[in-house]
């Protein structure tokens, strides 16, 4: 697997038992082509051949090594229709990556995958702002039944504010359209848009900012 692989490989063996590396290397990679989904276990455990059970167990080692994180949905007050299965994301992008044989910066664009690397960089800079800060995540992601979906949220105090990241240069409103259809949902609280492009503006009460600025509002 190279360096990062002889990384990751030596520190999970310190935490635990993996009987077959080429198991857990496949795991790997299929994680990472999974950035920001749903965790489905069982999908999982029919693509390698090893049961959800363990494949579990190796989530958790993974997450309490830091290599990636679960985002989790938030479910509270809107009903029974909501998705309540976390989202997966790496901590480092760079491994994501070499995970995903991507090695050139001309190959990112290409790749099918831009839009979930662009938005796992921004929701793991959401979250080392937060932690850097002293502070608790309380970052959420929302989905309804109705495939309705905001990419982040971070609560303050009992106030919820929508983000959407999008990995488009040039804006144009429907990038919003989920927060605007959050805001009416949960009362009008300030939005916001992370994208790749350079202008930024207010457009009522959402702000759009290009993602180097996402530091700006997660206070």
């Amino acid at each position: 697997m190279g360096a990062w692989g002889s990384y990751i490989e030596r520190d999970l063996r310190q935490v635990s038992n993996i009987r077959n590396l080429d198991h857990y290397e496949k795991f790997l990679h299929l994680l990472a082509g999974r950035i920001g989904q749903l965790v489905n276990l069982h999908a999982l455990s029919a693509d390698i051949g090893v049961s959800s059970t363990t494949l579990g167990e190796w989530l958790s080692i993974l997450e309490a090594s830091f290599i990636i994180f679960r985002l989790k949905p938030y479910h509270s007050n809107f009903g029974k229709r909501i998705v309540k299965t976390p989202k997966l994301y790496f901590t480092d992008v760079g491994l994501a990556t070499y995970l995903l044989g991507i090695n050139e910066i001309e190959q990112v664009a290409r790749d099918p995958l831009l839009g979930s690397l662009f938005e796992n960089m921004v929701v793991v800079e959401a979250l080392k702002t937060r932690m850097n800060q002293g502070l608790e995540p309380a970052l959420y992601f929302y989905r309804d039944a109705n495939q309705k979906e905001v990419d982040l949220l971070y609560k303050k105090g009992s106030t919820l504010f929508p983000v959407e990241i999008k990995a488009a240069m040039t804006y144009n409103k429907s990038l919003h359209s989920n927060v605007s259809y959050f805001n009416k949902l949960s009362g009008g609280n300030k939005g916001h848009l992370l994208y790749a492009g350079d202008l930024e503006f207010e457009k009522g009460n959402i702000s759009v900012l290009n993602f180097t600025n996402a530091y700006r509002i997660f206070p």
